[in-house]
């Protein structure tokens, strides 16, 4: 047995385990203490120990130091110089069945690093979301870490983590997975176009086709992203875009008047008797500002900025979408040439088709032949922050945090400052994928809102590195530490063992 270090001391919170001196254990080690089956212990925290006292070893380093080194040999540092460990139990292993440890491992009792053995009982799931190998320290073990797709996104996945951790890289290695699934749909709204790959590897060069694109500038095989004004409804821009009671009156008197031609009517200054001039010229100002939709008074036509919303055209755009989530494709808007209410704007019509539509299968008991349908959101707290909640009301966003689950419907939201998100959210959101994070508030909360107990994993959050994860979930047993592939050299990968899988002997 390759020995890293001792039990020496300790209790359950943190078990002290002297180090072998040539066996350095690194912040985040998984090792193993057998007895009785056998415990994974999780290194939390490390520390310097002496036999020496104080003020000897301030006086040997001062020998050192002052270049009397060649002449003071009395230390010994492998025996009386050493790293000491702490350690927490974070499951049990007994016949295979893992377990949440209620007693310690045996005092004295030597320690091993894990083996991809003692990980047998992460099996794979039936709808498998790869997201990794499992990591000990910064050693990466061959055992891949999957969540269940069905499960996990309609009980909600938040991502949290800071700038150039990896958000990204994982969000599109979970996709990859997903692609190859017709019981989930996802939507994934790209306010950076950085997912399908137009000239990069991305989800558009996924095999199975089950990937679509929408963009203003589609390129060739994608679909142009045009959205006709009359199929935006009042309701739609609730909690996205704040408007004072007397504009939210003014929108519901005009839809009341020209039904789905409210917009086209405010904006080519259609008067109504009770909605004062100024209303109705502010009104015109935000959808030029943030749809791009203004008149033209030279030709009186209504003009589009960015082509995405318009008077003529785009009738079809958000049920193909829908339809397309429906049959369990990955469906990716490019919203990267859209301000940030607007692409919010197009989150909140495609999403409140589908929550309408699952709403009416639940009805009629044809939910359960339905694919689930996740939808991808960056910078959440735009939508399920504290602040925009309290100031704007609730939106399709927090209601499908509070009750999509009903209906098979679910968040992958994505964030750097989770502290702006309510905890009655954090609570619902049952899957965290925690990457590195250095603001210490932000730590916080991730820590107090998590499914497993991660308050002594402080310090490792801080110095998780770029691809480096821990998954909380209450869908695994612990909370496991993962290492997630780079996306171009995991599709590679997947491309050999898709080659291997297609070879045939004959003979």
């Amino acid at each position: 047995m390759e020995i890293a270090g001792q039990i020496i001391g300790g209790e359950t919170a943190a078990v002290l385990i002297r180090q072998k001196s040539d066996e350095p254990v690194e912040l985040g080690d998984l090792l193993v203490a057998e007895g009785d089956g056998y415990t994974i212990l999780q290194v939390k925290d490390l520390k310097y120990r002496s036999q020496i006292p104080q003020g000897m070893r301030e006086l040997a380093s001062g020998f050192n130091l002052e270049g009397y080194r060649g002449d003071v040999e009395f230390l010994e540092p492998e025996l009386r110089n050493y790293i000491i460990a702490e350690a927490r139990p974070i499951l049990h292993v007994r016949n295979g069945e893992p377990m949440l440890p209620k007693r310690l491992p045996g005092f004295f009792r030597e320690v091993r690093r894990i083996r991809d053995g003692d990980l047998a009982f992460l099996e794979k799931p039936r709808n498998p979301v790869f997201l990794g190998n499992v990591r000990s320290g910064s050693k990466v073990l061959e055992t891949p870490v999957y969540i269940d797709a069905l499960d996990a996104i309609t009980h909600h996945i938040l991502i949290p983590a800071t700038t150039g951790r990896g958000k990204s890289n994982l969000v599109k290695v979970m996709l990859w997975s997903l692609a190859d699934m017709d019981r989930v749909g996802m939507l994934v709204l790209d306010p950076h176009d950085e997912y399908y790959g137009r000239n990069e590897a991305g989800l558009g060069k996924h095999p199975s086709g089950n990937v679509v694109y929408y963009s203003p500038d589609a390129p060739v095989g994608g679909n142009t992203l045009s959205i006709n004004l009359r199929a935006l409804r009042p309701e739609h821009f609730e909690g996205i875009i704040p408007f004072t009671q007397a504009q939210e009156q003014a929108i519901a008197k005009y839809h009341n008047c020209y039904k789905e031609r409210w917009i086209i009517k405010i904006v080519e200054g259609e008067k109504l008797s009770d909605v004062k001039s100024v209303t109705l010229s502010v009104l015109r100002r935000v959808f030029d500002v943030i749809l791009g939709v203004y008149l033209d008074e030279d030709t009186g036509e209504i003009k589009s900025r960015g082509g995405v919303f318009r008077d003529v055209g785009g009738e079809s755009t958000i049920k193909d979408i829908a339809g397309h989530l429906e049959d369990g494709k990955i469906v990716v808007v490019d919203t990267s040439r859209l301000m940030g209410e607007a692409e919010l704007l197009v989150g909140s019509v495609i999403s409140g088709e589908i929550f309408r539509r699952y709403q009416k299968y639940k009805s009629t008991g044809e939910l359960r032949r339905k694919p689930v349908i996740g939808i991808v959101i960056e910078e959440a707290p735009r939508v399920l922050g504290k602040e925009v909640i309290e100031r704007q009301g609730n939106n399709i966003y927090s209601t499908i945090a509070r009750e999509g689950r009903k209906f098979n419907i679910g968040l992958v939201a994505i964030t750097q400052l989770v502290s702006l998100i309510p905890r009655t959210v954090l609570a619902n959101m049952n899957t965290k994928i925690i990457l590195g994070n250095e603001m210490a508030q932000e730590r916080a909360e991730i820590i107090g809102s998590a499914s497993q107990d991660l308050s002594d994993d402080n310090r490792a959050i801080a110095s998780l590195d770029k691809g480096e994860a821990i998954v909380s979930s209450i869908f695994t047993k612990f909370a496991v530490p993962v290492k997630i592939p780079l996306f171009e050299e995991f599709i590679e990968s997947t491309d050999h063992e898709d080659e291997d899988e297609d070879i045939e002997f004959i003979g």
